[in-house]
């Protein structure tokens, strides 16, 4: 883990990509679901269907690293995705869709968002999970940041444009799935 966490990034959310119901802290570091859109203008960047924001940081080369604290969710969904991703509409993660993405549904049920989907099993429920992303190899891996085990790698990516850090703190469900979805920093 330490040979992954030496490329850690500054990652910050994009409030003009976030889908309306979601609200970004002042500081770009959480989101979370609220119950009641905002008027937000329907910019090009703006997810108008799917509960998703970007961090601001797109990356073209390089390896990159941050780590997002899951704790208290019952519902996420984390990963990167290609700049030319559709925004619009219902939109069904996969990586040939430029989408590489974990996510917990049910409290309990973890998935890598691959072609088909992949249940994982893991040992613990991660209260942080780390992204990493080698850009030239086409690997995308998740790992649970407290236990330092490895979760999900996506590998043979071929990446050809910029791609984003993607956050979903998924729907609020009666208050069950209210935690936010937190950028923290990493400590080595």
């Amino acid at each position: 883990m330490k040979r992954i966490q030496q490329y850690a990034v500054v990652v910050t959310l994009d409030s003009e990509t976030a889908y309306p119901d979601l609200f970004v802290s002042d500081d770009g570091k959480q989101v979370t679901y609220g119950d009641t859109e905002q008027n937000l203008p329907d910019n090009p960047e703006r997810f108008d269907q799917c509960s998703y924001v970007l961090g601001k940081e797109g990356f073209s080369s390089g390896r990159l690293y941050y780590e997002v604290q899951v704790r208290g969710k019952t519902k996420w969904d984390l990963g990167v995705i290609r700049e030319s991703s559709n925004r619009k509409g219902d939109i069904k993660p996969s990586p040939d869709k430029g989408h590489w993405s974990v996510s917990l549904s049910n409290e309990t049920e973890y998935k890598a968002l691959d072609s088909p989907r992949v249940s994982l099993s893991l040992k613990q429920a991660p209260q942080k999970v780390g992204v990493f992303v080698d850009y030239e190899e086409g690997v995308v891996s998740f790992y649970d940041a407290e236990a330092r085990s490895h979760i999900y790698s996506f590998t043979g990516q071929s990446f050809i444009e910029r791609i984003y850090p993607l956050f979903s703190p998924c729907f609020n469900d009666g208050g069950k799935n209210s935690a936010p979805l937190i950028i923290t920093p990493v400590h080595l």
